[in-house]
């Protein structure tokens, strides 16, 4: 929990320098997609603590900042992710679903061994989740109560931006800006006490979820024979004798 706020409050601070970034819309997008990379770089190093947890070892709070050791790995994963992910889901919405679990260990593999390529650790995740995207969706279903109780202030803010941007002049907008902050309060109140709520709610259910999904990852390990630390699973053309077939 303790790792988890300082990583939530690093991306939350993050977001809000975003909203200071400047009046263009050039420096807008250029902040959101620079932070956008800076908080997967950080759940790389959440990701890698957590590892760590499991396995009974000692890990410092440093750890959190140890992705930017191979970020520039990660950002390349991030983006051959998000082209396969595209791809997959301009056929269809469920292709799109079974890619996103396919490749759900790759950031794993590569946390776990930064010295292997983007591609290997992708190719690494399809092989390991064969049988488990199934188990995996099932996993996340079992969250999605927590989920929906930390993200429930967003279709409020979605209603509330909305209302105020619909009635028609910029003076409109204004003034029933002012009329919901003389009633609730502050509207900059309101959207801070909404990010810690969801913080709050996520201090129950995150570390949990991330660990419970490490667990799935070391036994997919251990049952496909791939990854750091484990042999290679028998094929079924392997000799009795242990050698390996010869190839044709």
């Amino acid at each position: 929990m303790g790792i988890l706020i300082l990583y939530m409050g690093i991306v939350w601070g993050l977001h809000r320098l975003r909203g200071l970034s400047g009046v263009t819309e050039a420096a807008h997008r250029f902040t959101g997609v620079l932070v956008t990379l800076l908080a997967m770089i950080l759940s790389a190093g959440f990701t890698l603590y957590c590892m760590a947890i499991r396995r009974g070892e000692r890990a410092e709070y440093a750890v959190l900042f140890k992705g930017f050791a191979f970020a520039g790995k990660l950002i390349l994963l991030f983006i051959a992710e998000l082209f396969f992910l595209l791809a997959w889901g301009s056929l269809l919405i469920v292709p799109g679903i079974i890619a996103a679990y396919r490749y759900s260990f790759a950031m794993y593999n590569l946390c776990e061994n930064p010295d292997i390529g983007v591609m290997e650790a992708i190719e690494m995740s399809k092989r390991q989740t064969m049988g488990y995207k199934s188990q995996l969706f099932t996993l996340d279903l079992s969250y999605l109560g927590w989920r929906s109780l930390a993200s429930i202030w967003i279709p409020i803010r979605i209603w509330i931006t909305v209302r105020l941007l619909t009635q028609g002049s910029p003076y409109m907008y204004l003034l029933h800006l002012h009329r919901f902050e003389a009633l609730a309060g502050p509207a900059w109140l309101w959207m801070i006490l909404l990010d810690v709520w969801s913080l709050l709610v996520g201090l129950f259910y995150i570390p949990n979820m991330q660990c419970v999904r490490l667990a799935y990852f070391e036994t997919a390990k251990r049952t496909s024979g791939i990854g750091r630390g484990e042999d290679p699973a028998p094929r079924p053309e392997d000799r009795a004798d242990g050698t390996a077939a010869p190839l044709t």
